[in-house]
């Protein structure tokens, strides 16, 4: 007899394109062998040009998502995307409060789509860090989105980026792990702190492609997919970093739509 089956819910909004929030979030867990779950946050009119609107799903149903998953579903990992309203981040923060237990949480504080589209509200920044931050075992902010949980500017070199890192672990978070994909340079570099203060650092080869979109979503989800299988975070961090690098530079094998196409989640599956 098999054992149990590892799942994963991302509560998350979703992208009518196809190629990030809750789609790319589920497409991850199923490449990754995680049986995927979700709870809508809010619902965007998106493709590869970029946003053309958001409908919110009002908090109330939000909660009630999640309590249906957890009612049910032997959830391993929880996924957190797109909140853009105060309300629905306190409805999620006690849904995990209700639910989540000793349940990791992979926290991505989404803030704006790679079409440069507004994604959050402002005063909802706040509600993020002061009612998620300390509920998360590891959130995965870009540069750009580092900055604004500190309000400071954006890290342009790999010493401001790890201090950065160390300054979010400060405010709560259990590990943080900031994406260089908004860096420079001919590699990408991610900074990932733990609670004890250790760093390490992810190094891979920045892949030239216009096909990006999704990039956040896809690795939060692949670290929640990896610790939905049991894995210690730094494995899971690692190997999210190696499939999304494989992703990436297999994104140009598609062809979606006329903007930032999406990267490859069935890279290792499809002929």
């Amino acid at each position: 007899m098999s054992g149990p089956t590892p799942i994963a819910v991302t509560i998350a909004g979703s992208d009518s394109g196809g190629g990030a929030g809750i789609q790319a979030d589920l497409k991850t867990f199923s490449a990754l062998g995680v049986y995927g779950a979700s709870v809508i946050t809010a619902l965007t009119a998106q493709n590869t040009r970029g946003v053309q609107g958001i409908h919110d799903v009002p908090a109330a149903f939000v909660a009630r998502q999640m309590d249906s998953v957890f009612a049910d579903l032997a959830v391993g990992a929880v996924k957190i995307g797109m909140l853009a309203r105060a309300e629905v981040i306190v409805a999620v923060a006690d849904g995990l409060a209700r639910h989540a237990g000793t349940i990791p949480v992979v926290l991505d504080p989404v803030m704006v789509a790679t079409s440069g589209d507004r994604l959050i509200a402002d005063d909802a920044v706040t509600v993020l860090r002061d009612r998620l931050l300390a509920r998360a075992d590891l959130i995965t902010p870009n540069l750009p989105e580092a900055a604004v949980l500190l309000g400071e500017s954006v890290a342009e070199d790999p010493a401001t980026a790890a201090a950065q890192a160390r300054r979010l672990v400060t405010l709560g978070a259990r590990a943080v792990l900031i994406k260089g994909g908004h860096g420079t340079g001919r590699e990408s570099i991610d900074y990932l702190v733990t609670a004890d203060g250790t760093l390490r650092t992810l190094v891979a080869p920045r892949i030239a492609t216009a096909n990006t979109h999704g990039t956040g979503c896809t690795l939060s989800a692949a670290v929640a997919a990896g610790l939905a299988r049991g894995q210690g975070l730094p494995e899971a961090v690692a190997e999210a970093k190696t499939y999304l690098t494989a992703a990436l530079n297999a994104a140009d094998g598609l062809a979606i739509g006329a903007g930032h196409g999406p990267v490859h989640h069935f890279h290792a599956i499809w002929p």
